[in-house]
């Protein structure tokens, strides 16, 4: 999803107009989510970038776009740019520390 959202609308209040906006982006990632993976991935990952024009764009991590789009809101802009792109990943396994002991066993 690459686009551009406009928060003002004459017929809708600001604050419902960024309701309605990050329901669409939810909906969005869930729907990609439920997507089919590729053979030999294990998940689906989004790169998100966000930026008041698509030139002022920055990378942020999914959890911020909800953040960012209130941002938005408070700074009073008329529109943003909001880019989620999905991509299939394979989970990596965290490196342990040198010294860690295993927490696989339960102790008795």
């Amino acid at each position: 999803m690459k686009k551009t959202f406009l928060l003002t609308d004459p017929k809708i209040k600001p604050t419902r107009r960024v309701e309605a906006i990050k329901g669409d982006i939810k909906k969005y990632i869930k729907r990609e989510r439920k997507k089919k993976l590729p053979e030999g991935f294990d998940f689906w990952d989004f790169n998100c970038s966000f930026g008041d024009t698509a030139e002022e764009k920055k990378e942020i991590h999914t959890t911020e776009i909800m953040k960012s789009i209130d941002d938005a809101a408070s700074r009073s802009l008329d529109k943003f740019y909001l880019e989620v792109l999905a991509t299939a990943r394979n989970r990596s396994k965290k490196p342990k520390p040198d010294g860690a002991e295993s927490t696989d066993k339960i102790p008795a």
